[in-house]
């Protein structure tokens, strides 16, 4: 006989996390892969041009964050596949111009801008670019992997239009004779 708690186990691994937990796997994972990335890119920065330092950390990101999300952020149980590391490139490219676009903007209004600034406006911009991010991530490109809810949605509907077709009719319409109060007499 097997243990129950192994079974639980199995099955509790089974059902993607809701969108609130999957906020904050994806805020812990790219996140945490943003802040390590912001300060690669002030290292790079100092060897090349900001905006292909950035590129280069962008691309890193991605890949990386693209595997973390399909595994641990979105439950889809398995590595991502060339299709979601497309469409996530996608995604983070929009963040690299935001993120860029953000700096720039910076260096026109301020010339020579402290590091501490640039990493502000940085994660600024990222943590905006971000949540549009974990958006598009959750709503499009990680959607198919997510069976949970919305099996179980359609399993609710199913079983709902399944009762309603049980349910016995009920005559829309009274017989043409009139019911008079004798009618409602005992015995009549």
């Amino acid at each position: 006989m097997k243990p129950q708690l192994a079974q639980q186990a199995k099955t509790v691994g089974d059902v993607a996390p809701g969108p609130f937990a999957s906020f904050v796997r994806f805020v812990v994972c790219g996140g945490g892969i943003g802040v390590l990335s912001s300060g690669a890119v002030a290292l790079l920065a100092d060897a090349m041009p900001w905006a292909v330092a950035n590129a280069v950390i962008t691309v890193a990101s991605t890949v990386l964050c693209t595997e973390l999300h399909a595994l641990f952020t979105f439950g889809t149980g398995k590595r991502a596949g060339w299709r979601q590391h497309w469409q996530s490139a996608g995604s983070a490219t929009a963040a690299y111009a935001v993120t860029s676009l953000a700096v720039l903007i910076l260096h026109l209004v301020q010339s020579s801008p402290g590091m501490l600034t640039e990493q502000i406006v940085y994660l600024s911009a990222s943590g905006l670019a971000g949540t549009g991010r974990f958006l598009v991530l959750r709503l499009f490109v990680f959607a198919g992997g997510r069976d949970g809810g919305q099996d179980r949605d359609r399993a609710f509907v199913r079983k709902a239009a399944a009762a309603r077709r049980r349910v016995a009719p009920v005559p829309t319409r009274l017989p043409n004779r009139v019911l008079t109060p004798a009618a409602f007499a005992v015995g009549s």
